[in-house]
């Protein structure tokens, strides 16, 4: 492997139209820019640019177009390294934000050290087509639920309300209730109601027939009681590689569900999750953590974890109970899908430990 610390380093910060780039020589050559350029953020401009240079390393920062320009890169045959601005402030709060800035501010970083900028991993382009199918159809599922909730709110301020009923029979069951005076503003609100219905159930079949062939570890997943196509899906897409991670705990603080830390001297304050990594999917086992702990959760050493955690408090501690039950389900999840071994709801623990002291 090429020595990256004898080669060139280039920053790149990336436009939506135009990106700039910035390259800086081998270290021992000195800390001068020896070049500037632009080019147009298209797989014909980066090509243009990049193709036929030596291997270089190359640091760009995590963005809309990084997944595919990393991959592109990778494959003319240089090293590239995705920044998390998140955790690197130097780039976040630079206050002469600038792209010539941060193209140069990228290439150093790099260039001395890639672990000042905690580069990410993007996931490959056919698990990046399957998620993007799942998170569409969060999106229509979201918004049916604002255009459901229109409709009872208007109709509650004619002075009635409708009865509960489930989001799939809402538009054929409510339409005969809507007040006469309300129909020209809300029929064709009912009519999407019903189009979003019909597309959601279409998205949804093609998850759990089409997608879930392609990964037949999410019924490895799917034993733990509460976890669902989508949900196991997700985790295996959004984590893709279970090796990434040496122990399984790792899975939960990767998804941001561990609690921050600020410890200075004697002080340790108790501070909220990080929120890191992948919103949906964290959004998700805190989904799944509700239903097991709610009432219809079955019985399991998971949910009797999260229950004694609620009962030592009051309405905060039914909420950190919550956080920390998806934590668990993360851990567990990625134990089961490095593992492969049957889940036992009750004595899971206990076995697991026998088997592997």
């Amino acid at each position: 492997m090429t020595r990256m610390s004898t080669t060139k380093s280039i920053g790149l910060d990336l436009g939506d139209r135009k990106s700039q780039f910035a390259v800086l020589p081998p270290i021992s050559e000195g800390g001068e820019i020896i070049e500037r350029g632009r080019c147009a953020t298209t797989r014909r401009g980066f090509r243009k640019v990049f193709e036929g240079r030596p291997a270089t390393r190359v640091v760009l920062e995590v963005g809309t177009h990084s997944p595919w320009v990393s991959r592109l890169l990778k494959e003319l045959g240089h090293e590239v390294i995705v920044a998390n601005p998140r955790k690197v402030r130097l780039i976040s709060a630079n206050d002469s934000k600038d792209d010539d800035v941060d193209a140069e501010l990228l290439a150093r970083l790099g260039r001395a050290d890639p672990k000042l900028l905690c580069p990410i991993h993007h996931r490959g382009e056919d698990a990046q087509a399957d998620l993007a199918l799942i998170r569409s159809r969060s999106e229509l599922v979201d918004a049916r639920v604002m255009l459901i909730n229109h409709v009872r709110g208007a109709v509650k301020s004619f002075g009635e309300r409708l009865p509960t009923c489930s989001t799939d029979a809402f538009a054929a069951k409510m339409e005969p209730l809507i007040p006469d005076g309300l129909r020209p503003a809300l029929s064709s609100v009912l009519v999407c109601i019903a189009q979003l219905t019909t597309e959601i159930k279409k998205a949804t079949k093609k998850i759990e027939t089409e997608i879930s062939e392609r990964y037949p570890d999410v019924e490895v997943l799917r034993q733990v009681e509460g976890v669902g196509p989508i949900t196991a899906i997700a985790y295996i897409l959004t984590l893709e590689d279970p090796t990434r991670f040496k122990k399984s705990r790792k899975a939960g603080a990767y998804l941001g569900l561990r609690p921050a830390k600020k410890k200075s001297g004697k002080k340790d304050p108790e501070l909220r999750i990080t929120k890191a990594g992948n919103t949906y999917l964290r959004r998700l086992l805190v989904n799944c953590a509700h239903y097991i702990l709610g009432p219809f959760g079955k019985d399991s050493d998971l949910r009797n974890w999260g229950l004694h955690l609620a009962s030592r408090g009051k309405k905060n501690a039914k909420k950190r109970a919550v956080v920390a039950t998806a934590r668990k389900l993360a851990v567990l999840l990625h134990r089961l899908w490095t593992t492969g071994e049957e889940y036992q709801a009750i004595g899971y623990r206990s076995s697991t430990a026998a088997t592997t002291g």
